[in-house]
């Protein structure tokens, strides 16, 4: 296997998103779970995304993965390495982005790395080095109150210098829109002065190409799915990727029961939550019950075999915002967090030795919980159910052929649940 890019993502719904994209482009494109062992057979494809979940973890560890995961793709024949983060750039001033981009950049032997999580298609923008979620700042709109990495700065060269021991500087779109000679000579100067990390500006999608090219002069880079499009379309425009429209995903239909967990807080999946109320059974777990460790998930499961058999199903989680912080007060935020992750998984695995095969998981944290409890070391990408996120058929699985959508809280549309079986069949 020899890889026109390699990828490594923070958590596992990033990763599809990323792969998705990648997908979409024209790139032959698998995801991993974790660094693959050297016995997983994969197909002859032109990028591997390998997803970690190393987003919210200590520093050091996500660190120690990171490069684990570096090592594994430079060795597969990557040039190029992509550290995949959230388009909202999801971390808090100790980490995790800073520490391992300095981590592999100093792998990689840049002088300086592009970082941009812009992302027009889904509404994520930079501009003077501000992110924006359509038209209000970052701070400003309702994706600041994630329960784990709170963004409350939508000034990422202020946010990104508070995490990583380089320099950090700017691109700005002024730069950006004379082309690709300009954004390396600005890149040029900012290293000249000991810079070591520079945010680029990015609003449209012609910008995410400009920032691609220039981004392949280099070993690494950071940011969000939209600089892997522009990285594909780079790669492809270079001759150095097919260019084909690709769905490793059969069309041949898995049937038996169908299940979709919850575990995001976002607005979105709140929204869609509501929705699916109108068309499937949906319980709804009692957080405290769960932090206190009463057997919610056993509830569930009991509650669940009654009614896979007449049609889907959404066991959910997810509380809104308030009661997520009242939570955190009471348990605190990694307890909380934790406890509710694992009793998802539990639910999960307990689905599957069900006969459930078709599974969505809304939340990126829930997904990590229910892949690696699972235990899917990998997944050929399918079709796109909605922006960022596709149909994933899994391999190298011990428990029988699956499919599976990992969806991030905020992507989507209201009907997603629905939107998602109707592509899993």
């Amino acid at each position: 296997m020899t890889l026109a890019l390699g990828c490594i993502a923070d958590d596992y719904t990033g990763a599809s998103d990323l792969a998705n994209t990648l997908t979409r482009a024209g790139l032959r494109t698998v995801q991993t779970i974790g660094v693959p062992a050297d016995d997983l057979a994969l197909p002859e494809v032109d990028a591997v995304v390998v997803s970690l979940k190393s987003r919210s973890i200590e520093a050091g560890h996500a660190v120690t993965r990171s490069r684990a995961a570096e090592r594994w793709l430079r060795g597969r024949g990557a040039g190029h390495v992509l550290f995949k983060i959230c388009s909202t750039f999801d971390s808090t001033d100790a980490g995790n982005i800073g520490p391992v981009m300095d981590a592999l950049r100093a792998d990689s032997k840049d002088n300086i790395v592009l970082v941009t999580p812009a992302f027009p298609e889904t509404g994520r923008t930079v501009y003077q080095g501000n992110l924006f979620v359509g038209s209000v700042p970052l701070n400003e709109s309702p994706l600041k109150d994630h329960p784990l990495n709170p963004m409350h700065d939508s000034n990422l060269v202020r946010v990104l210098a508070r995490q990583s021991t380089t320099k950090v500087g700017l691109v700005d779109l002024a730069t950006l829109s004379r082309g690709t000679e300009a954004v390396r000579a600005k890149l040029a100067e900012l290293a000249r002065s000991g810079i070591g990390a520079a945010i680029v500006d990015a609003v449209f999608d012609r910008d995410l190409e400009t920032i691609g090219q220039v981004a392949l002069d280099h070993g690494l880079s950071v940011g969000a799915s939209g600089i892997g499009l522009g990285l594909a379309r780079a790669l492809v425009a270079a001759g150095k990727a097919k260019s084909a429209a690709v769905n490793a995903v059969t069309s041949a239909a898995i049937g038996g029961p169908a299940a979709c967990l919850a575990g995001s807080c976002s607005q979105a999946t709140l929204r869609q939550i509501a929705s699916a109320e109108k068309v499937m059974p949906v319980l709804h777990l009692d957080p405290e019950r769960v932090i206190a460790g009463e057997d919610e998930a056993q509830r569930a499961l009991a509650w669940a075999k009654e009614r896979l058999g007449t049609g889907p199903i959404l066991i959910a989680s997810s509380s809104t915002p308030e009661q997520v912080a009242a939570l955190q007060s009471r348990h605190g935020r990694d307890a909380a967090g934790h406890a509710i992750e694992q009793a998802m998984a539990d639910i999960a695995e307990g689905l599957v030795r069900s006969g459930v095969r078709r599974l969505v998981v809304a939340g990126g944290e829930t997904s990590g919980a229910v892949v690696d409890r699972l235990g899917i070391p990998g997944f050929l990408v399918g079709a796109e159910i909605a922006a960022g996120v596709p149909v994933l058929r899994a391999v190298g699985a011990g428990k029988g052929e699956m499919v599976l959508a990992l969806k991030s809280g905020n992507f989507g549309g209201p009907e997603f649940f629905s939107d998602a079986l109707a592509l899993m069949p």
